[in-house]
Order: structure tokens, then sequence, then C-alpha cells
């Protein structure tokens, strides 16, 4: 992923932020002997403080051999992507129909080296962490070894633990533009109200210079 430098993120601080809301991704594992990598889409939790991801599947996946053959992994998740159109780019020194359309968008790439949980006890404290990040009004019975109603379920996964040793992140929102056509495209996108705009406006308006 290339990342100019008016795209790189301002500190740590904002990808780590974003990542708490977007927590929805496609995990890529190395292919065996040459088949292409696999892609898998899910729900983890990211701990900042520690590092690491936690996440689970289904013990039939058919990716758990490429896993085990090589645990390096990237986590990816792409999001608040919206297309902009050229006319919304072009600079006052220009004919509207010379500006250059482009996408803006929020990615971040983590490089992990992961570790496959199969203890009953460890999956169920996997998953108990899980279900606080994304359920903390509660509501559902904790996991445990021989409760019910989850305890019989935990044979049919497996945990992963993904210890993150890299970070790639990138917020293409306009950086590198004016002033003035930062204000037009941001009135655009308030204008066009369409799925991700707000979003994207919010991520340009924030990155401006104070």
């Amino acid at each position: 992923m290339l990342i100019h430098p008016w795209d790189a993120p301002h500190d740590d601080t904002e990808w780590q932020r974003w990542l708490d809301d977007h927590d929805f991704g496609q995990l890529v594992v190395n292919g065996l002997d040459g088949e292409p990598p696999h892609v898998q889409p899910l729900h983890f939790a990211f701990d900042a403080e520690s590092g690491e991801v936690v996440t689970h599947l289904a013990r039939p996946n058919p990716m758990w051999p490429a896993l085990l053959a090589n645990s390096e992994v990237v986590l990816s998740v792409v999001d608040d992507y919206v297309y902009v159109p050229g006319p919304w780019q072009a600079g006052p020194e220009q004919p509207t129909e010379h500006g250059e359309p482009t996408s803006f968008y929020a990615a971040v790439q983590l490089r992990c080296r992961a570790r496959v949980v199969d203890d009953p006890a460890a999956k169920a404290e996997l998953l108990n962490r899980q279900v606080g990040h994304f359920q903390p009004e509660g509501g559902s019975a904790e996991v445990g070894v021989g409760l019910a109603p989850y305890g019989r379920l935990l044979s049919g996964i497996r945990g992963l633990r993904l210890e993150v040793t890299g970070v790639r992140a990138k917020f293409k929102f306009g950086g590198r533009r004016t002033a003035e056509v930062q204000d037009r495209i941001a009135g655009n996108l308030a204008g066009r109200g369409g799925p991700r705009d707000a979003a994207a406006r919010e991520h340009m308006l924030r990155r401006r210079p104070a």
C-alpha cells in the first residue's frame, strides 16, 4: 500500500482509535505450495495497550493448515471510502472537467504473528473478551468449559491470538489539496449525503492543519 506523507496517520493514536470503531476486516494467510492466499472476513477485538488482536473461526475452516505452516499473517481493514468526482477536485486554474477523480478511504494493515488457541478454557476466555468488546451492555451468558449453553460449542471453534508486529495505516482524504479545494469537496460531500460521505468529510476536516 502506497502511503504519501500527506496520507500518513498523524500518530499511532489516530489509527488505534479508528480500529476501536472499525473491528471487521479480512485476515490474509499465505497459501500452501503456490496456492493463492486465504482471505477470511471476520470480526476481531484489538487491544492497543497489549498490541494484540483476538478472534476465532470455525474448526472446519480450510485456512488452518496454511496458517499452521506460516504464522505470519496480515489483518486488513478498509472503510470510510467514497468516490470523489473529478470536478470536485479541480484547481482554481483548471477547467472543472480537468479535475482528477479519486477515492478517499481509511485503511489499516496489521502484520501479525498468529497463535492458534485450542485449550478449551483459553478459548472461553478469548470469546468472553470478544463478547465484552462488541456487547459491553451484556445480555449473553458467560462462556465457560462445561457451562450451558456455550460450553458444548467450544470444540467447534479454534481461537486466534494475533501479535501485531508491524502497522501500515493510511488516511487518504485530500490532504495535498488546497484549502479552497478541500472546502469545495467538504461541501459537496455534505450535499451528496451518500453512504460514508459524512465519515469521509469528518476525516478530511479533522486532518486539516490548524
